[in-house]
């Protein structure tokens, strides 16, 4: 108990009898904040109603409402994960469990606290990182409320049909709502805006899938005209697929018709240097306020940084001149920056994203940049300008929401091997494994990463397996084995019918990562290139996890006895190629084997 830390976590206690319950809420009352006790379903779920709870304890028998019921009703309105303690550990009684999604676990009495407290634990863990969720969430969703208040905002599915128009673009352009849902932009569109300027557009969002800025007009329904300042982006789900296109754009028709003037006074009087000049240097001021501003020479050395620029990156002015632009850019940016002069030379401009850093705090700054050639009367380059803008929060922020759905595929992934008990770094160790078996077989960035994700939902499926079999401290029986094989046929019918490639990814492991090369493995007796490459590379990290891994039928094995069997099962359990492409690299495998160690091993192995 000296050991055992109080959470911030409340817990609804649900139990009939009186002696049991008093023992028990007192023993949760060491790790939870509050706990609140009811003494039989319906109590529970009139308190469940009153109250907001994480975590939810029950027994099953009890009168006026049973915990199946109880649970039951409270899936209708939430999912609050529940953890059952019960005497009786009939199949009927464990099958009805499974059936109510928020079911974690089923606990035989008489409980045993520690297993008790450590499946609290790890519910406590996911409870946490749904708070964590729903605050992003919470933040993401002011966000957006800001900028809808603050400018002209617009949402287009994938061919180009308004899907949302805020309150600002009905007012400029003078349509109703239900005018505007359905149409392409072109409702907007102004007659001056070339067939060119739109398809290039176009080509950027959807085809490059980057952010496209700049301005145009638009025409509204009165005919009159307005220009706008646009950045439309195209919103990527994980697989770095376009679910939509926002575009947020600002009014600047009276700072477009005083540049016109401007020009106009420009051009207007040729003899007049002083004024020309004075002019220029307006035109300078405004772009030094309202951007960042750098110019390097032909030998990409800084000549001028703008104030702006240098208070982002914390440096003065002569720290930062004579030093080559490649010194304040990110090692990750290095690909990008190398193809920027080219494409200023051969288009006069370039356009995008740049990771700058800082040598002094190491921090890291996203810039969308405009880089263009600087040239004497001649048409010479004497020089290239870059203006840009800081859009690191919004960087920042799509990282943060894309980090947390990987969390959640990825605790997914980890249901089946808590329900057996698997060492808690195995679903890591098999992904990491996944991942550098398929980058050194030859698969692309995006197909390796997809492998790594994927793979930790291997074993979901172990999720409808009892528990009597799936932790068994012996060897199984024959009929207990072919129950056991029927954990692959589950997880794939858990994830077939997704349209997600992650999950489409996951069902075809789920589904033949016990598959063997020579056609003996199962559930279907697939062999050799008929396995799916994601299967057979599976299959190697997750058989080497195993073995070299405690488990409460077994002892971990020694790295010589692993090896010697994987030569022996090349070419008959393993893909023969995929088994020299490991030995080739094993010094680089046991990096990522003793980098996520189990700290504690808990006593599946090569079955």
């Amino acid at each position: 108990m000296n050991k055992i830390s109080k959470k911030n976590l409340t817990i609804l206690y649900v139990e009939d009898e009186e002696i049991i319950r008093k023992e028990i809420s007192t023993i949760l009352g060491f790790i939870a904040s509050e706990v609140i006790v009811a003494s039989d379903g319906e109590e529970g779920l009139n308190k469940f109603q009153e109250n907001k709870i994480d975590l939810i304890i029950t027994d099953v028998n009890m009168p006026k409402l049973n915990g199946f019921d109880m649970l039951r009703a409270i899936r209708e309105q939430s999912q609050v994960p529940a953890i059952i303690l019960s005497a009786f550990s009939q199949p009927d009684f464990i099958k009805q469990a499974n059936q109510i999604d928020i079911v974690n676990e089923y606990l035989l009495k008489p409980v045993d606290i520690t297993i008790l407290f450590d499946k609290i634990n790890k519910n406590y863990e996911k409870i946490k990182k749904q708070r964590e969720y729903q605050e992003v969430s919470k933040l993401l969703e002011q966000y957006k409320i800001a900028v809808d208040k603050s400018a002209i905002v617009s949402k287009s599915d994938i061919t180009g049909k308004i899907t949302y128009a805020n309150e600002q673009f009905c007012k400029i352009s003078g349509y109703k709502l239900e005018e505007l849902i359905g149409n392409s932009h072109n409702v907007v569109r102004h007659p001056n805006n070339s067939k060119a300027f739109f398809e290039d557009l176009w080509n950027t969002i959807k085809v490059e899938k980057r952010i496209w800025n700049g301005r145009f007009k638009n025409r509204a329904k009165d005919g009159t005209t307005y220009v706008v300042d646009a950045t439309i982006v195209p919103i990527l789900n994980t697989l770095n697929e376009i679910e939509e296109f926002i575009a947020i754009r600002f009014d600047v028709t009276e700072v477009e018709a005083y540049k016109e003037f401007l020009q106009e006074k420009l051009h207007s009087s040729q003899e007049d240097v002083q004024k020309k000049i004075h002019l220029v240097k307006e035109y300078e001021q405004m772009i030094n306020i309202s951007a960042s501003v750098i110019r390097v020479d032909i030998n990409k050395e800084i000549t001028f940084a703008n104030d702006r620029i240098l208070q982002l990156l914390n440096y003065k002015e002569e720290e930062l001149l004579k030093k080559e632009l490649l010194s304040i850019i990110d090692k990750s940016s290095l690909e990008t920056y190398n193809k920027v002069f080219n494409e200023v030379i051969e288009k006069n401009f370039w356009q995008g994203v740049l990771k700058l850093c800082c040598n002094k705090e190491k921090n890291i700054y996203y810039m969308d940049f405009t880089f263009r050639t600087i040239k004497d009367i001649k048409g010479n380059i004497i020089e290239f300008m870059g203006i840009g803008k800081n859009i690191t929060e919004t960087i920042n922020l799509y990282k943060e929401i894309e980090d947390t759905q990987k969390d959640v595929i990825f605790s997914l992934g980890t249901i089946g091997e808590a329900r057996s008990k698997e060492t808690g770094n195995h679903v890591k160790r098999v992904a990491e494994y996944s991942y550098l078996l398929a980058k050194k077989v030859g698969l692309s960035e995006e197909e390796a990463e997809l492998i790594k994700m994927a793979s930790p939902m291997h074993d979901i499926g172990k999720v409808g397996i009892p528990d009597a079999i799936l932790n068994k401290p012996a060897k199984f029986t024959p009929e207990e084995f072919e129950q056991m094989k029927k954990h692959t046929k589950i997880g794939y019918d858990m994830l077939k019918n997704s349209n997600r490639e992650i999950l489409k990814a996951s069902a075809i492991i789920a589904y033949e990562h016990h598959e063997k090369w020579n056609g003996q493995g199962y559930p279907r007796g697939l062999k050799a290139n008929e396995i799916h490459i994601y299967g057979r590379i599976t299959a190697i990290a997750d058989v080497f996890d195993a073995l070299g891994s405690n488990r409460c039928y077994k002892k971990a094995w020694e790295l010589h006895r692993i090896l010697e069997l994987f030569k022996e099962e090349k070419g008959k359990h393993f893909d023969p190629e995929l088994i020299d492409i490991f030995f080739e690299n094993l010094e680089e495998f046991l990096v990522i084997k003793e980098k996520y160690k189990d700290e504690f091993d808990e006593l599946e192995v090569y079955r």
